[in-house]
């Protein structure tokens, strides 16, 4: 009898890996009927990782659209489930232990079954409290491998994983190849070995299309064992993302397994519901560069879900950097030449910093590593010469026990700012935080909401939650949207050699001036909880090398931007409340 394979349609990482935001709960609640209809999806994943905290972004309550947007699976018998980065929570930096806790009660009152966790550094003792909590919750354990290709990552090293997560209790492995770069061949026999060993233990694949060899993987992984895989949809498959359930379906039929039919007509009326959702906002923030699948991700490896913000950031970098290079006397680069130099930088800092798996938030420092050492080799400046906290603490051990070895000079760079290795486990650097915010919410009169959902949306993210509640985010949001459109109405309608930004230029009183440059995408903040344009630091003001000097509202939070030398200001160029772009200038200095 033909064996059964199971689809799960990967709604929330498919907007994830294409652009910044993600549907309203209107949308969602829209959407959700007509996925049931289409009867070919055992699970949707509904929710976790970045998609909650978007919400909070855009003046949205995430446990209102969670909880609405899994309704009509649970009625429909789909499973759903959601992602989480066991240390990290649902955010980019460690979360305490009693949060971690909460939150798989919280989901699971919500009507979410399956917890899929993940480190990104397959540190298992990370994942032992997600697997311990999600159980304790009643959730089903889904403990996820984060997938890579190097000489570190063989079939050995994944098992040796796999063991301690079926010893501590998990339900269920997923192969989570974020980039799509694992090999099929070493997929196909890393399923034989855990069906073999635990047959008892589900696998379910999750792999995007981005360097290509995710359609073979699905094959090799589906006849080796694994019961689920997946899959997207029109208009969000392939490029970035994941391949289309049809495609997906069509092929594991020829191979002889049971797979669903698909209701073409229901597929038909998602993939208009989704395009429309794209035409009325969502659309302005997708790069189309997203929806191309290249090669030249093999090399690096950097994940689809991150691959949205990188192209942003790659626009904002290009003018910083180019300006760097002509004040150096040295030739500018393309912008398809400066993802190139990205891409080969990844490949040289990746083993440096001990080949942790490009998955969130790791795949972001090491990008982020990269990205700076151009900034600063541009500028006449060594490697790793700007490196944030949460970096260094990937590096120092306080996330996780990386799988490779640290270069000599990162340790060198370590002990010359007297930075002590960590080798206990990350959690007890983190200690409980729930009393603290249950005292601060009836101190400010705000309810802890249904199952504490709202005390655990303030302690998973707090500076998100505040702008929420006070009406900032969705203020901020509009702005940006607006700013949006506006950008779009010019795209092919600007000249060839469109003269650059005065602004990203020095000011004419100090033309040998420092370059204050913005480190993600966002809006310029001087001060914390206050939108008021009033708020920059007057001209003249002093500063010192490595203090925060404003914070940028960025997709996932608030990045602080640091003084790039110790001195004075001397021009504001982004003014309280504006957008900026990676590389974009924030402020002059001397």
């Amino acid at each position: 009898m033909a064996r059964e394979i199971k689809f799960s349609l990967i709604y929330r990482d498919m907007w994830q890996s294409s652009g910044k935001y993600v549907p309203r709960v209107d949308q969602l609640i829209q959407i959700a009927p007509v996925i049931v209809d289409m009867g070919c999806f055992a699970r949707v994943e509904t929710n976790g990782g970045a998609f909650e905290q978007v919400n909070l972004l855009y003046g949205e309550n995430p446990n209102t659209a969670v909880r609405e947007w899994v309704k009509p699976f649970n009625k429909a018998g789909i499973q759903t489930h959601m992602l989480e980065r066991a240390l990290n929570g649902l955010r980019m930096f460690p979360v305490p232990a009693d949060v971690r806790q909460l939150m798989f009660k919280v989901k699971k009152a919500q009507g979410v079954d399956i917890a899929r966790s993940f480190c990104g550094l397959n540190d298992h003792r990370n994942l032992e409290l997600s697997i311990k909590y999600a159980k304790e919750a009643g959730m089903i354990s889904q403990a996820a491998l984060s997938i890579t290709h190097s000489a570190i990552h063989t079939v050995e090293y994944y098992m040796q994983v796999v063991d301690k997560l079926v010893e501590y209790g998990a339900d269920e492995i997923c192969l989570k190849d974020m980039a799509g770069i694992g090999r099929p061949v070493t997929l196909g026999k890393l399923v034989h070995a855990i069906k073999t060993k635990y047959p008892h233990i589900k696998v379910q694949y999750h792999g995007h299309s981005g360097p290509g060899f995710s359609v073979a993987s699905m094959l090799e992984v589906a006849r080796a064992g694994a019961e689920y895989i997946d899959v997207a949809m029109e208009p969000l498959s392939w490029g970035m993302v994941h391949p289309d359930v049809i495609t997906i379906q069509a092929m594991l039929k020829d191979a002889g397994f049971l797979v669903p039919d698909i209701n073409m007509k229901a597929y038909m009326e998602a993939r208009h519901l989704t395009q429309n959702f794209m035409d009325e906002f969502l659309g302005y923030f997708i790069d189309k560069k997203n929806k191309v699948s290249t090669s030249l991700l093999v090399g690096p490896g950097l994940p689809g879900g991150m691959m949205g913000s990188m192209m942003a950031d790659l626009k904002g970098a290009h003018n910083g950097i180019n300006m760097f290079l002509k004040k150096a006397g040295k030739a500018e680069l393309s912008e398809d030449a400066l993802l190139v130099e990205l891409f080969n930088e990844v490949q040289y800092v990746w083993p440096k910093v001990g080949n942790p798996p490009l998955v969130t938030p790791f795949s972001q420092y090491v990008k982020n590593i990269a990205l700076m050492n151009i900034m600063q080799m541009a500028q006449g400046k060594p490697r790793f010469s700007n490196m944030d906290k949460n970096t260094w603490d990937m590096i120092l051990g306080k996330t996780g026990k990386l799988p490779g070895t640290l270069a000599p000079e990162i340790i060198e760079l370590a002990k010359e700012n007297n930075f002590e290795f960590f080798t206990g486990t990350p959690q007890d650097n983190y200690p409980n935080e729930l009393d603290k915010y249950r005292a601060e919410m009836k101190e400010l009169g705000w309810d802890t909401g249904k199952d504490n959902e709202e005390l655990f949306e303030f302690a998973m993210h707090d500076r998100q939650y505040r702008d929420y509640k006070s009406g900032v985010a969705k203020e901020r949001f509009y702005k940006e949207l607006e700013k949006a459109v506006e950008d779009s109405k010019s795209i092919g309608t600007a000249p060839a050699a469109a003269p650059q930004d005065a602004s990203q230029k020095p000011p004419v009183l100090y033309p040998n001036a420092t370059p204050m440059v913005a480190s993600v995408n966002g809006q310029v903040i001087w001060e914390y909880d206050v939108i008021n344009d009033s708020k920059e630091p007057p001209i003249g003001t002093k500063i010192t090398e490595g203090e925060r000097i404003c914070t940028i509202a960025a997709y996932y939070g608030l990045e602080d931007i640091p003084a790039p030398i110790t001195g004075k200001i001397v021009y504001i160029v982004a003014k309280q409340g504006k957008m900026v772009k990676k590389g974009d200038v924030i402020a002059w200095v001397i």
